[in-house]
């Protein structure tokens, strides 16, 4: 479960930023919201982020993501460049390091893994462990000038020197401590499980743009991880009259030119490898995904493309929920509303945290409609994203403001609306100045 995690210097945050999941110390829907993975650590099931278009709520995401990544998915050479941004819109951040902290919990021990870089090199990473008391795992520092890295281990890491000596050659300049670690074959018990938390319990982000449909389906199908069953009784009680899911698979032959198409615009190791175990094959499979509706007493098939973008997208959400409920992960959603209803928004966040036990949801969204009832919501889980004059990102909770901003029985959602709490467009008049010629044509 993550803890909290910290942004600087990356796209559109310049100083450092922070989201906590540390629930605040009152019981409102403690039941429902809170876990406690450690004695004495409270941590939130969820948490919303708030903002206008452009204020740097996805860049948090965003954020997590390009972590998971860099740990999980280290370049093979060292002249691969990092693919984001510094902050941009001053002349002094575009030349200093960027910086990502994450603490979570994993197997009843604390960790704190930092990580500092720039377009080029990690240039400085730290691993603690707290088993309970605070323990250094490791500290890497790179030399600017030869691109060399330097891994100091703490004192209860035991490592032969000759395997020391191995992983440093390993790890990159461009390579996470992990990514070396990853091409060593020896093991460290601490890197293990912090890749495991990584892999197994972090989930990729989910867009507007992710085949979230996809996933599932693929998952639901082929003995994956996702219940076929749950997903079901999820698409029910959504009032969405789906009493089936059928998928049936069949070989295609490849259509002419697809195959040098996606040669040409592939470009990671793994995506080549697929394109010449089909282009052996000489055929794919496609996947046929049919929903049975039920009207009365009689059952209708319907294919997925002839749903409603809700019905797909809830579809999705579906799977994601059972992941939620079954396989203890922390999920990031980018617009998590986007094709639905309001309820139905609402009916997803509820299911997650009536059934969830030890999953974390953090998802941004411009659905107002939960802040008008505090009977399910609390005001921790509830952050804004900001942007200042000189176009920095600025976050920060509902929890921050003084009583006499918020009070316990203000309507939340007045005060989001009319721009009190920050994190909405400041929006100009609707009149516009066109220019036209003499003939009435722009």
């Amino acid at each position: 479960m993550i803890i909290s995690f910290s942004v600087t210097n990356f796209g559109p945050i310049r100083e450092k930023q922070t989201i906590s999941f540390e629930a605040k110390k009152y019981d409102d829907l403690e039941n429902y919201y809170v876990i406690e993975p450690i004695k004495g650590l409270r941590l939130l099931k969820l948490i919303f982020l708030y903002g206008a278009n452009a204020s740097g709520k996805t860049t948090m995401l965003n954020a997590i993501e390009f972590l998971r990544d860099i740990v999980l998915d280290p370049f093979e050479k060292k002249n691969e460049k990092f693919d984001f941004n510094p902050f941009l819109f001053d002349d002094n951040s575009k030349t200093l390091d960027s910086k990502i902290e994450i603490n979570f919990v994993h197997k009843s021990k604390k960790y704190s893994y930092q990580v500092e870089f720039n377009k080029k090199v990690i240039s400085k990473e730290v691993l603690l462990v707290f088993n309970p008391n605070k323990a250094t795992v490791f500290k890497r520092t790179t030399n600017i000038d030869n691109n060399l890295s330097d891994i100091i281990f703490g004192s209860k890491v035991k490592l032969n020197k000759d395997y020391l000596n191995t992983l440093i050659s390993n790890t990159l300049s461009n390579n996470t401590v992990f990514g070396g670690f990853l091409k060593t074959n020896i093991d460290i018990v601490e890197l293990r499980e912090v890749l495991d938390w990584f892999e197994s319990a972090l989930r990729p982000m989910i867009s507007p743009r992710t085949d979230l449909d996809g996933f599932v389906t693929r998952n639901l199908n082929n003995g994956g991880n996702i219940s076929k069953e749950n997903v079901l009784e999820v698409l029910r009680k959504a009032d969405l009259n789906i009493e089936d899911i059928i998928i049936e698979e069949k070989e295609r032959d490849i259509p002419e030119g697809l195959l040098e198409f996606l040669e040409t615009s592939t470009k990671n190791e793994e995506g080549r490898k697929k394109i010449s175990s089909i282009r052996e094959k000489g055929k794919v499979t496609a996947v046929n995904l049919e929903f049975i509706h039920k009207f009365g007493d009689k059952n209708y098939s319907l294919s997925f493309e002839n749903q409603s973008q809700g019905t797909q997208r809830f579809y999705g959400l579906a799977g994601i929920l059972d992941i939620l409920i079954r396989q203890n992960s922390i999920v990031p959603i980018d617009e998590l509303e986007s094709s639905l209803h309001p309820d139905l928004f609402i009916h997803f966040i509820l299911m997650h945290l009536v059934n969830s036990t030890k999953s974390q949801l953090i998802a941004t969204t411009h659905n107002r409609e939960i802040l008008k009832n505090r009977d399910i919501f609390r005001d921790d889980c509830v952050w804004f994203a900001d942007k200042t004059d000189e176009g920095n990102t600025k976050i920060y909770s509902l929890e921050d403001f003084d009583t006499k901003t918020i009070r316990n029985n203000s309507n939340i959602y007045n005060a989001y609306s009319i721009g009190k709490l920050g994190g909405v467009p400041e929006l100009g008049d609707y009149f516009l100045d066109f220019k036209y010629d003499e003939n009435g044509e722009n």
